[in-house]
């Protein structure tokens, strides 16, 4: 599931799309659920050196394992936030006409258990608003990444994503 490239996200998204009609019919009703997708080393390295965030906990395994109460390494909170737009890809439906989207923001957002290096994690998501507009679509997300075998999410939250439309034939 991870995607390396524009072409590969788009083509993607397109394979997705839906009529808006059918968009609307999810509202309060269906749960969209993602593939699984590993968490690994490396992923959290490239995250600590895009963000500078180095603290021992996530990019020094030995340290982790002897001085941490998890074992080993964690994601970093952000990072299993950030992963919300690649499970969201995976398993969300998007609207014929979109041009592109963008993050809107969250009411509220949990970090309720480590991403342990080397778990699987998956998106969990459900409509619960929706806000059309001429050229735009605002939608509500209760959203979860769950940890393969785990009991409790690792995040919960409630995503704001914004559609952007191609412009109404005139």
């Amino acid at each position: 599931m991870a995607l390396a490239s524009v072409a590969e996200t788009e083509t993607m998204l397109r394979a997705r799309l839906i009529p808006i009609e059918a968009y609307r019919a999810h509202l309060d009703k269906d749960e969209f659920v993602s593939d699984w997708l590993t968490v690994d080393q490396e992923m959290i390295d490239r995250f600590a050196a895009a963000t500078h965030d180095h603290q021992f906990i996530h990019v020094d395994p030995v340290r982790a394992r002897e001085e941490s109460p998890y074992g080993g390494t964690i994601a970093h909170g952000f990072l299993t936030l950030s992963l919300l737009s690649t499970l969201a890809y995976d398993a969300l439906p998007g609207v014929i006409g979109t041009k592109m989207g963008v993050n809107y923001g969250f009411d509220k957002v949990r970090f309720l258990n480590p991403v342990r290096v080397g778990t699987r994690v998956r998106g969990r998501f459900r409509m619960i608003g929706l806000n059309e507009r001429a050229v735009t679509l605002q939608t509500s997300w209760d959203a979860a990444v769950e940890i393969e075998g785990g009991v409790k999410p690792a995040l919960s939250a409630q995503w704001i994503t914004v559609a952007v439309l191609e412009p109404p034939a005139q």
